[in-house]
Order: C-alpha cells, then structure tokens, then sequence
C-alpha cells in the first residue's frame, strides 16, 4: 500500500536527491533514503511503488526545487525586455540552478541513469521537452529580443556551464561565470 503523508513524501524525495548527488543511482536505495531522512527502517518502500518510482518522483521534485519563486517571476515580467533584462535573467537562472547542487547533481545521475532504463529515459524526455517548451513560450511571450533557436542554444549551452561549475568549479570563478552568461547572451541573442 502506497502511503499519502505528503509532508513525509516530500522528506523522502528530498532525502533521495541527497543520495543521488552523494552516492550516484547505484547508492539509492530505500534503506539509504530512509537513513538520509532519518525515519525508521522500511518508511520508503511504503511510500514508493518501487525504486523506478522513487527515481522518477526525484527528477520531478528537482524541478520544483528549480522554479522561480513568485516575487522573482514578478520581477522578471516588470522588467524591460531588452538585452540587458535578458541577461541578468540568465545570470539569476545559472545562479539559481547552481545553488542547487545536490538538485541538479541527482538530476545528472537521473540522466545516465536513464541510459539503462527505458521508462525512465521516457519520462525524463518528456520532462526536459516540456521545460524547453516552457522556455521558449514564456520567452515569447515576454517580447524579449531573440528567438527560439537562441532560447534552445542557451539552454544548451548554461547546462554545461552548471556542470563545469558543480563538478569542477576551480575551472572558472563566478565572476568568470556571470562574464560568460554575458557572452553567450550577447552572441547568441543579439541581432
């Protein structure tokens, strides 16, 4: 029986993100996330269907982690849209995605773990198109300068510059960081 204590899930997940970025896919198990949530042995396998369950419902939480809060997505549609708006929203994005490390370190254990499982490869398409999707609708939608190819290359290009960050970050200081997101909006947005 699958439990419905959504406080306690919501624990649980969160404690699976931590094992995942710890630990790597081979390390999460529910003995493991009931240890990293320190509840009593057995708590996840009556939460969780299975461990493909658990691994999907942890990319998803990722992503909710992720999102803007209301008082930065306020600001953003308040803004000008022009480069300079553009920029330092994509400055916010990396800075905010790379705060998140365990996040986003689960979510690339998620991915090669998603080599090896078919339904989980499925889902995690389905998820990353739609987040592209959402991207390139809300910039649409907000009239700042470029296109949809310059919205996909961004993305493509500020999700290894988060790895560079989160895996080996003496590469580049935040400085330097912030000076690339400049370069790659600039070269990529303007006209």
């Amino acid at each position: 029986m699958v439990r419905r204590n959504d406080e306690r899930r919501a624990a649980l997940v969160d404690a699976a993100i931590e094992v995942l970025a710890r630990e790597g896919a081979r390390g999460l198990t529910f003995r493991a996330v009931d240890t990293e949530a320190a509840v009593p042995a057995g708590t996840a396998s009556n939460y969780f269907a299975n461990r493909d369950d658990l691994l999907t419902q942890a990319g998803a939480r990722v992503y909710e982690r992720l999102q803007p809060d209301e008082a930065t997505i306020a600001r953003q549609r308040s803004s000008a849209p022009d480069l300079e708006t553009y920029t330092m929203l994509m400055r916010e994005l990396v800075g905010r995605v790379s705060s998140f490390r365990t996040g986003y370190l689960a979510l690339l254990e998620l991915r090669l773990e998603a080599t090896r499982r078919p339904e989980l490869r499925a889902v995690l398409t389905e998820r990353v198109r739609a987040d592209v999707d959402a991207n390139v609708a809300y910039h649409e939608e907000s009239g700042l300068p470029g296109d949809a190819t310059a919205v996909r290359l961004l993305y493509l290009a500020f999700n290894w510059l988060i790895v560079e960050q989160l895996t080996l970050p003496g590469v580049f200081s935040e400085a330097e960081r912030d000076e690339l997101v400049n370069a790659a909006v600039d070269r990529i947005v303007a006209p």
